[in-house]
């Protein structure tokens, strides 16, 4: 489920995501469509209707066009593999030696081919002593089954706080998370090998924006860090953020996820909800953070770009009316914001 910071700010982002899931469904047109040639790692909508709040995204190392995701909070130990090129799920998984997960909000995997999901969540801000990381190897065979996840305990250095952004370094195996919080979160690193029977304490080692998914590219040379509006990219070496760039990011009703294909060449934008649509956005060839802050990527098939509005959009349907909902959105945070520091 979504959350959203207290105050005026709080109430404003609240106001602004309940806005837009009026007006985005009668702006969007039809939605991304799967590709006529059946081609994977297209735009695509989530059929199963069991996923309703899907809130990570995994792209398979083992399956070609196949991502990984989950519901985040009060659907139990369970997590999916959909198919790219149909939208439909493949298979379920039941995590079993897990108890009962509280809010699963981000999924990865690692260089080992393990699968590692994200009990990260805390919509209070530091209600959890500590949250929970499962793993478990990425079936070889797509279908239902349950497997024994192994359990780990985190804690974070300076705190608890809220989270929603798992990402394990494609090389090293090392586990990140962002944490969400409305004056901006911190990215953690955790310890070199994660352990059982004691805290994992994760360290803040960077300053990131609010952020409600990250991933790392195949090669672990950038990382991209969502929002519910906006998305950059950044170089990342020896454990530490680089330059980055902004990156043109769909509009979606909650976007809540991302990863990028098997092979690097685009990212994928997920959002919750009923068959909620994942958008392709090729990256344009991008290196490692390089671009000096310059915007990179554009969206295929049905997603339109946040940072592109008024573009490509402006010939199509809706645009008008898209832009007209983020304006007054912006606005409304904006005065929000004001009331606040006014405040303080």
């Amino acid at each position: 489920m979504p959350s959203y910071p207290t105050g005026p700010a709080g109430r404003a982002a609240a106001t602004l995501a309940a806005a837009l899931a009026v007006t985005l469904p009668l702006f969007a047109g039809a939605g991304p469509a799967v590709a006529d040639d059946g081609r994977p790692d297209r735009d695509f909508t989530i059929e199963d209707p069991r996923i309703t709040e899907s809130s990570g995204l995994a792209a398979s190392r083992a399956h070609p066009g196949v991502y990984w995701t989950h519901n985040d909070s009060d659907d139990g130990p369970y997590v999916y593999a959909v198919d790219s090129r149909t939208g439909k799920t493949l298979a379920t998984i039941t995590m079993r030696g897990v108890g009962e997960p509280r809010d699963v909000e981000g999924i990865s995997i690692g260089p080992d081919g393990d699968l590692y999901v994200g009990d990260i969540g805390d919509n209070l801000d530091g209600t959890w002593d500590h949250v929970w990381i499962y793993r478990f190897p990425e079936p070889k065979a797509l279908r239902d089954a349950t497997v024994t996840a192994v359990q780990y305990d985190v804690t974070y250095a300076d705190g608890a706080r809220n989270a929603e952004a798992l990402m394990v370094h494609p090389k090293t195996g090392r586990v990140y998370i962002a944490s969400k919080n409305e004056d901006g979160g911190g990215l953690y690193e955790g310890p070199a090998k994660l352990t059982t029977g004691s805290a994992n304490v994760f360290r803040r080692v960077g300053e990131v924006p609010w952020v409600t998914d990250g991933a790392f590219s195949p090669d672990g040379t950038r990382l991209v860090l969502r929002s519910y509006f906006s998305a950059r990219e950044y170089a990342f070496e020896d454990g530490r953020l680089g330059e980055d760039r902004s990156v043109a990011a769909p509009f979606q009703r909650q976007a809540e996820s991302v990863t990028y294909t098997a092979d690097g060449s685009a990212l994928m934008f997920g959002s919750e909800g009923a068959r909620s649509e994942v958008v392709r956005v090729e990256t344009g060839g991008g290196g490692g953070g390089s671009g000096g802050g310059q915007e990179q990527g554009k969206p295929s098939g049905g997603g339109s770009a946040g940072d592109e509005a008024g573009g490509e959009e402006a010939d199509g349907k809706g645009g008008a009316g898209l832009g007209a909902a983020i304006v007054v959105g912006v606005a409304v945070l904006w005065f929000a914001l004001r009331r606040k520091r006014g405040q303080g």
